[in-house]
């Protein structure tokens, strides 16, 4: 077979290369976007006639006119490494000296048990469960919706995330006071699966080439979402697939409960992680524990959550009493 005499453009090498190394969409979604943004701001030149000192204007640039966050310089320089490195084959070596945004220390805010419960009190079905797994496994709003059926072990008690960030997979605990509920939630996705006639019920999507693998997976129970979209949509083929629940839809609804709620801190998804993480600490759970648990690759995050509890102080009491 002839090779197209037209070469191929920039993004479709670029979509070719990240994910035939198996990133992540939304990796590949934020690499593209700041790329983009690079050739914009170089007058649509294209980035293989740009380099080390192209880059480091732009991020330069990124930290002292645009006022981005160190994480967000961070990404647009991890996203020009790859264009460079692994599209274009022209590493970029030593960039020279950049300006870098200061990075403040931020505590993450953190809820009481009992404002989490008022929270998760305000959310109807399937949001309370979502916040339930959110808080009591410490879970991601993207690894909680990403669950699938097969993802739930009840015998364990254990819940596991697959290809969560950093592309890692890992286990977390089950509550026992969601148990009875999943299971309830398990039950009513099998009774509307077996309900259907194999050959109408709409295929869900899933990764890499499994469906090639596993021709009938996207039709089994087993690879169901816990967390159905209710509309449909492409995959990347081009197929029509069911998708899980947008995690938009979630931070709505639980931004929603927070107003209700009267709570009255700027809570959200991820402030559940962080509640979980701050009360397994409190009861006296082991740091590392906690750590796998998260699935945090460096201790140093997981030490964050100390400086919330303060320790104790050592001791020291207030003045006042």
């Amino acid at each position: 077979m002839e090779r197209p005499s037209r070469p191929m453009r920039l993004q479709d090498q670029f979509r070719a290369v990240i994910r035939v190394n198996h990133y992540n969409i939304r990796t590949e979604k934020s690499y593209w976007y700041w790329i983009r943004y690079f050739i914009r701001f170089h007058g649509m030149k294209h980035p293989k006639d740009l380099g080390a000192s192209e880059v480091s204007e732009f991020l330069t640039w990124l930290a002292v006119h645009r006022n981005v966050a160190v994480a967000t310089q961070n990404q647009a320089l991890n996203a020009l490494v790859f264009l460079y490195r692994y599209v274009l084959e022209k590493p970029l070596g030593e960039i020279g000296s950049i300006a870098r945004p200061k990075k403040p220390r931020r505590l993450p805010v953190v809820l009481t048990h009992e404002e989490s419960m008022k929270i998760i009190t305000h959310l109807g079905s399937p949001y309370r469960l979502i916040a339930s797994l959110m808080y009591g496994a410490g879970l991601r709003v993207t690894e909680t919706a990403r669950l699938r059926v097969k993802d739930l072990d009840f015998d364990l008690g254990t819940v596991t995330v697959r290809d969560g960030k950093g592309a890692k997979d890992r286990t977390s605990l089950m509550p026992a006071t969601l148990r009875e509920p999943l299971q309830d939630h398990i039950e009513t996705i099998r009774t509307a699966w077996r309900a259907q006639e194999p050959e109408l019920v709409t295929p869900v999507s899933l990764p890499f080439a499994l469906d090639r693998k596993f021709p009938k997976a996207n039709r089994s129970l087993h690879w169901q979402w816990l967390f159905p979209s209710q509309g449909l949509t492409t995959d990347q083929n081009g197929r029509v697939v069911r998708h899980h629940l947008h995690v938009s839809a979630v931070q709505k609804a639980i931004k929603s409960a927070v107003g209700q709620s009267g709570v009255g801190k700027p809570a959200g998804c991820h402030t559940f992680r962080h509640t979980f993480a701050t009360e397994l600490l409190r009861r006296g759970t082991d740091i590392r524990t906690v750590q796998d648990l998260l699935g945090h690759a460096d201790l140093r995050t997981t030490q964050i959550y100390t400086h919330v509890l303060g320790d104790g102080f050592a001791g020291v009491r207030s003045p006042l009493g």
